[in-house]
């Protein structure tokens, strides 16, 4: 039958343990032995009549004290040897016939409590290998050595009890003498050695449970072991252990010995050096070689085992011993039973253990301390008579750093700390770098934290000013020293120190920064405060770009493993402070690798689009509220970058939760995601296959995506539902309320767009962004189309612009032919359409197709949109190429010029102009100065004032950057002649109006040098004419002309006559400090406005 074997035996009757002082116990015991040895000790217990009346064991001999074998008075040492010599040769007398077992001589000296010849027979018996099972259950229970009030039969017998007369006479009569209070102190001669003897005492405590606690483990282990084991459970504890021994053998054999170190640090609560703390009661396996070269071997099936007992009677065996299934069920009990006193059992051993451990530690440093001072007091006092309070306030004005020798590694390590900041100062600068790892190892292992905190402060200053290579080692340092130390002191003890040294006015930040995110790497466990308001501070405060980029960084990877919302509002105000830094290497950190970790957390938080994204827009609403005056640029441009790094994110965010994640399979062959699909992100962060995990996860998830859009819609699909009804609306009315001529505000929401739509793809763009768009284009009341706002340069150069196919093309040539019809017919501005046109025409790949949208003006039946595309082309000439404007420009431009309309006409002047200013192939410039010369002397133009006006507005924009011959040729005589021209004119408005444009392209022209034969023929001439006019209509004006004419007409005469001709300029005749003082002070005066003066102070280089 199956019974647990326990301490001490006693299953198979029913009891669960022996009491060792119990007689009638080992009476009981000993009638389960075999015959051999039961009979006799059954008779040597109980009184048999068969043996002599000399025996030493029988009850009559307890009362014989000379004959007595093991005596329970104990005089001295001697005496026991004399009693066990007698009780040997009793032996031999009384056993001539029956020999008496070694378990009842056990059992007789644990009774009488000798245990001390009990332990020494203990060792003799194991030296000998015949181990007593009765001597090992004792002395393995640490119960039998624990102060007890009460008082063994023996010692009542021998007057030991409280009733004896012993009782009285001592402190210790009370409790029974075990190995945790024997005072040997009392048996020895030298008095001074008690605290080796207590040493000793509490090694061998400690020794004895460790030996219980393993054997504990065995009998837990025995009892945790499922009756059957089911191959697709989890793994357990004891195997997951037994594993782990096998896999760190397999490493340190195969030298993989970082590997090992990093798998021994992971389990940290596993001896890897000893089986036995396995748990495991099983031999050793093989090693995982030996496994994986048998598994494809077929392995003997393991044999069912049953513990069964030894003492069974053969009576007591019925004719079938099979458990049943009641009694498995029992016994399951019996031994969960068993498992949890054990387990109870273990947690007390294992605090016993420590706290053994403990006391051993403390005892050894006062021996060693002791010794060391009375060896040092024997030396210096000899035979003096001297106080001990005296002596050691002596001994406290000695020092005794170099008489205190380390002889073990903690005393090691206080001598270095001691030692250290004495031994610094005094090496050279140049070879500090050689005690870092000595200062490390001992910051590492010091057991005092004040002194670890000094060695980290001698660290950060070891080197006043640190090259590359000692920068690099010093930093190197404090990552092992953090990888090895643990996130709790590297917070309680890096850094402060870190701190400190960035509070301070030192060159730590330079040195520090490009190894920041690595340490921060090793500090990602720690969720403190202090490691964020450092980063911040540096961030704020810190003037090296590299060091603010740096700071960017390892915010970006706290912010990939913070775990704490409350650091949420923290975070997003690093994130706008970062975006504001002037640096362009900090502001591209923040993109590629803060905002990347940043939308990640928040993602996971759920907060994407409840919190960051609105909290964006929130900020750009309000930036163009307070900019209707004057709109801050730079911060929209912040603003909108920040929103244009969320959009992988977001997409992502669109993919994890959409409705057919489930159907997602990555088994058979998936195609490849096309190089264009997404936009070319910033850094790997970015990408949305990084993102979501893989590329093949992304690849099937557009799949899908795609699908679902085209076919099945997006019922149920919040994450894409808040972007089409909140995001998409909310932007668009944004875009509305921005200028439209603000380029710069066009182009960021243009790119916005463009990304967004490129990254959502075509058929989200199809079917979602360009119905929003549309109807914002559309009135609320009359339902027309409203196509002034900025929408239609971002719905033309963000929506439509980002797919380049044909029927794309052929989309954007329409939206821009109605747009400029529309406009046209009714009149509105331009400034949407020209805004589309020059954000168009920074690509060259859209050149040929604003030119057919051109020509679809030219060949119009309107005038007015003849007109408009007249004005078009002046701003497209100055991106397009000579080819282009040669072949498809002018040409348009001359038909324009003989249109039958003369406002058709007069509008081609500015583009005209324009291709004089930009081109310089002279067969061009030869055309476009035959048309502009047929415009000025064609006799059906002279009464053209309009004409004029735009001739002479062009003249003032284009002459400073025009060619010089066609200046000094052609524009100087020219306005020459319109200003004399003018003086005849009799209407007075027309005539203020020609002389307000021609002041202006004079003083353009003025910055310009010019020949001296030009400046008396034309432009001297020129300004007296208008000087003329101004008398009468612009006194303000007058004054300046006549400083100009003045100043002219001195610097001409001082040359003299017969000088080479050279060249003059009129600016510089205005440097003298009269001139100039009047000029500034007329000019502040003028009511012309500060635009049309805008180019007087160009010049020509």
């Amino acid at each position: 039958y199956c019974s647990f074997k326990l301490l001490g035996g006693g299953v198979g009757r029913g009891r669960p343990s022996v009491n060792p002082f119990n007689l009638s116990d080992s009476e009981d015991e000993a009638e389960q032995r075999p015959e051999d040895g039961v009979d006799a000790e059954r008779s040597l217990s109980a009184g048999a009549p068969g043996l002599p009346s000399n025996n030493p064991f029988s009850p009559q001999a307890d009362a014989e004290p000379p004959v007595l074998l093991l005596s329970s008075t104990r005089a001295s040492p001697s005496v026991e040897g004399i009693s066990v010599a007698a009780a040997a040769a009793a032996m031999a007398r009384g056993l001539a016939e029956t020999r008496v077992s070694v378990d009842v001589i056990a059992a007789q000296l644990i009774r009488d409590q000798y245990i001390l010849t009990a332990l020494e027979f203990h060792t003799e018996l194991l030296e000998s290998g015949r181990e007593l099972p009765r001597l090992r259950d004792y002395f393995s229970n640490p119960g039998n050595f624990e102060r007890q009030s009460g008082t063994p039969p023996a010692c009542k017998d021998q007057g030991l009890g409280p009733g004896g007369p012993l009782s009285q006479s001592g402190n210790r009569a009370g409790s029974i003498s075990t190995l945790d209070s024997l005072d040997f102190a009392r048996y020895s001669d030298d008095g001074n050695r008690e605290l080796d003897e207590r040493v000793a005492v509490l090694e061998f405590e400690l020794r004895k449970a460790k030996e219980t606690i393993q054997a504990l483990r065995t009998n837990l282990t025995q009892a945790a072991v499922p009756l059957q084991r089911i191959n697709n459970e989890p793994i357990r504890p004891l195997e997951k252990r037994a594993l782990n021994f096998l896999v760190n053998e397999y490493l340190l054999k195969n030298e993989y010995k970082l590997s090992a170190i990093t798998f021994s640090d992971e389990n940290d609560d596993q001896d890897f050096e000893l089986w036995d703390d396995v748990g495991l009661n099983i031999p050793k396996p093989p090693d995982l070689l030996q496994i994986y070269r048998n598994c494809g071997s077929a392995l003997p099936s393991p044999r069912d085992t049953v513990d069964v007992s030894v003492g069974v009677e053969s009576g007591e065996l019925t004719g079938s011993y099979i458990v049943q299934k009641p009694d498995l069920l029992h016994q399951v009990g019996e031994r969960t039973e068993v498992v949890e006193e054990l387990e109870y059992q273990i947690s007390l051993l294992n605090e016993e253990k420590q706290s053994l451990a403990d006391q051993i530690k403390k005892l050894q440093r006062c021996v060693l301390r002791e010794d060391g001072v009375m060896a040092l007091h024997s030396t210096l006092c000899g035979h003096r008579k001297l106080s001990p309070a005296f002596q050691q306030a002596l001994l406290s004005f000695c020092k005794m750093s170099v008489s205190r020798i380390a002889d073990n590694e903690e005393r090691v390590m206080l001598m270095l700390g001691r030692c250290l900041p004495h031994i610094v100062p005094n090496v050279l600068l140049a070879k500090r770098e050689e005690l870092i790892p000595l200062i490390l190892c001992t910051a590492c292992l010091h057991p005092e934290p004040k002194e670890r905190d000094q060695l980290l402060h001698i660290l950060f200053n070891l080197i006043k000013r640190p090259d590359d290579e000692q920068r690099r080692m010093i930093l190197t340092g404090c990552v092992a020293f953090a990888r090895h130390v643990g996130p709790t002191r590297v917070e309680a003890e890096l850094l402060p120190q870190c701190w400190e040294q960035v509070a301070s006015p030192s060159s730590f930040s330079l040195s520090f920064a490009p190894f920041l995110p690595e340490d921060i790497i090793h500090l990602k466990e720690i969720r403190s405060s202090l490691v964020l308001s450092m980063l911040q501070q540096m961030l704020a405060e810190d003037k090296a770009d590299m060091v603010r980029e740096a700071v960017v960084k390892s915010l970006a990877i706290i912010m990939g493993y913070i775990d704490d919302p409350d650091k949420y509002s923290q975070g997003f105000e690093l994130m706008l402070l970062s975006l504001g830094d002037p640096s362009e290497r900090v502001v591209s950190a923040i993109h590629q690798v803060f905002i990347p970790a940043f939308a990640a957390w928040t993602t996971e938080l759920g907060i994407l689009q409840t919190t960051l994204i609105p909290s964006l827009l929130a900020r750009i609403e309000k930036l163009l509220k307070q900019g209707e005056h004057g709109l801050d640029e730079h911060k929209l441009h912040m603003f909108l970058s920040a929103l244009q790094s969320l959009i992988p994110p977001l997409f992502s965010v669109v993919l994890q939760n959409a409705p057919f994640t489930h159907r997602l399979t990555l088994q058979g062959d998936i195609p490849p995601i096309e190089v264009t699909r997404f936009p070319r992100p910033a850094s790997p962060l970015q990408d949305v296959a990084t993102v979501v995990g893989s590329r093949e996860t992304l690849s099937g998830l557009l799949i899908l995506y795609d699908y679902q859009l085209e076919h099945e819609g997006t019922t149920g699909w919040d994450s894409l539902l808040w972007v089409v009804n909140q995001l998409l609306p909310q932007l668009i009315e944004i875009v509305g309320r921005v200028t439209v001529t603000s380029t710069t505000c066009v182009h960021e929401f243009s790119r916005f767009f463009w990304r967004l739509c490129r990254t959502f793809g075509k058929i989200f763009t199809n079917t979602k962004v360009r119905i929003v768009c549309i109807l914002s284009l559309l009135d609320a009341l009359t339902g027309n189309a409203v196509l002034t706002k900025a929408t239609v340069p971002v719905y033309a150069t963000g929506v439509l612009m980002c797919y380049n196919q044909d029927e794309d093309r052929k989309l954007l040539v329409g939206f821009l032919e109605d747009v400029m019809t529309t406009l046209s017919l009714s009149h509105a501005p331009l400034d949407s359409l020209k805004a589309s046109f020059i954000e168009l025409g920074a690509n060259p790949v859209y050149h040929e197709l604003l030119l057919r949208v051109l020509w679809y003006g030219v060949v119009h039946t309107s005038a007015l949109v003849r007109c408009t595309a007249a004005c078009m082309f002046e701003l497209l000439v100055k991106g397009v190429n000579e080819t282009l404007v040669a072949q498809r420009v002018v040409p348009a431009l001359i038909t324009l010029s003989s249109d039958p309309e003369i406002s058709v006409r007069i509008s081609t002047i500015p583009a005209f102009g324009t291709i004089m200013e930009t081109v310089t192939h002279k067969e061009l410039l030869e055309r476009v100065k035959m048309q502009l010369v047929s415009f000025l002397e064609d006799p059906q133009y002279q009464d053209q004032h309009s004409l004029h006006m735009e001739i002479i507005r062009t003249f003032g924009r284009v002459g400073p950057n025009t060619e010089p011959r066609f200046r000094d040729e052609f524009v100087l005589p020219h306005l020459h002649k319109l200003a004399l021209d003018n003086n005849a004119q009799a209407t007075e408005r027309k005539r203020i109006d020609i002389a307000t444009q021609l002041f202006e392209a004079y003083s353009a022209l003025s910055c310009c040098f010019i020949s001296e034969e030009l400046v008396v023929n034309h432009f001297l001439p020129g300004l007296r004419c208008l000087r003329t006019d101004m008398e009468q209509l612009s006194p303000e004006h007058e004054v300046i002309l006549s400083s100009m004419i003045k100043e002219g007409e001195t610097k001409i005469e001082n040359r003299g006559i017969g000088q080479a001709v050279g060249s003059v300029s009129i600016a510089v005749s205005l440097v003298g400090e009269d001139a100039k003082t009047k000029f500034l002070s007329k000019m502040g005066q003028l009511t012309t406005s500060g635009a049309m003066l805008a180019n007087v102070f160009q010049r020509k280089k």
